[in-house]
């Protein structure tokens, strides 16, 4: 869809979207380290990397999920930071509709006293924005423990016991009155009418969006490969890890030196659940550090992201450095 948007064979759309139960990771995350990968596979589960930011999710047939496809000037705003208060604001205007008070949470979630009720997330890829959401309407907390692996410091940072502490769905707030999914749909939708000045029409999706959709699994994020393709570095002795926590998510950086010295800079990979755009910039990143002489890692960094365009909704390229910086700390290099 973010291709036939940008080539304008699209309009600017807002899609509802279900699913089995499914343990969704963020493109950037290390996948053993945020799933219980053997559990899901015996139970099931299906397991998938999206291609927005963010952390781990559970999801199954109770909760509702939501994207947008929308030209970057149609929401009015400018930077993603402003985008993601403008939709979530929606969101939480469309949830009070149904009977809960529902309130934005800085950066990009929807919370009913203190539980968050739906997380959000997305970037820009050129002047096309796409921006995705959940509602929790109902689901087993039980379940999305077992599948999904919390780390213990983000409970902490919240002062809970549990990952299910966190969350909370329409139907434990509302029990009987929980309204059914086109009611659900059709709430979300008068917000964000009201709120962006736009207008609906109900259409399904098209042929060529569901071929291009397929092609895309088929070819690559449908595949093991993708999935897999940030697994757990951890597990490999030779790499240091430095972590950066800040508080619009965690960077953790991943680093093997090179040399007879081991002063230059070998492998680089750089997971978490940062959201940036464009989400290829993590890449070029780590392409940018690699050779480099660790000495010069912090004015690399700095310089690579004054050279470019790049927007992020929970962190900041001071957050980047100081996780490299950590990872190359904990190498023991003099430099």
């Amino acid at each position: 869809m973010i291709e036939l948007h940008q080539a304008g064979r699209i309009p600017d759309t807002f899609r509802f979207m279900r699913f089995p139960p499914t343990a969704l990771i963020g493109r950037h995350q290390a996948l053993s380290q945020e799933v219980d990968v053997p559990h899901c596979r015996t139970q099931g589960i299906g397991i998938v990397r999206r291609i927005t930011g963010g952390g781990a999710i559970y999801l199954d047939e109770g909760q509702l999920g939501w994207g947008l496809i929308f030209q970057r000037s149609a929401l009015g705003a400018v930077s993603l930071p402003e985008i993601a208060r403008d939709i979530c604001l929606a969101v939480a205007a469309g949830l009070r509709r149904l009977g809960v008070d529902a309130r934005y949470r800085p950066r990009n979630d929807i919370e009913v006293d203190g539980r968050k009720v739906s997380g959000t997330g997305g970037f820009f890829d050129g002047e096309t924005l796409i921006y995705q959401g959940t509602v929790l309407v109902d689901m087993d907390p039980a379940a999305m423990v077992a599948a999904l692996r919390v780390p213990r410091a983000k409970l902490e940072k919240r002062r809970l016991d549990s990952a299910a502490q966190r969350v909370v769905t329409l139907r434990e707030l509302l029990g009987p009155r929980t309204p059914g999914l086109p009611a659900i749909q059709r709430a979300l939708l008068e917000a964000f009418a009201e709120r962006f000045d736009v207008e609906w029409s109900n259409e399904d999706l098209g042929a060529e969006e569901g071929s291009l959709a397929w092609r895309r699994h088929a070819e690559e994020i449908g595949t093991e490969a993708f999935v897999a393709e940030i697994d757990d570095p951890a597990r490999e002795g030779d790499f240091a890890a430095g972590q950066h926590v800040c508080p619009g998510g965690s960077i953790t950086s991943y680093l093997r030196l090179e040399g007879p010295a081991r002063l230059r800079v070998g492998q680089l990979l750089i997971t978490g659940d940062f959201f940036v755009a464009p989400p290829r910039i993590v890449l070029d990143l780590e392409a940018a550090l690699r050779g480099a002489y660790v000495a010069d890692v912090g004015p690399i960094i700095d310089r690579f992201f004054a050279e470019r365009a790049v927007e992020a909704l929970t962190v900041t390229p001071a957050d980047f450095r100081t996780s490299i910086e950590r990872a190359v700390a904990a190498t023991g290099s003099g430099a």
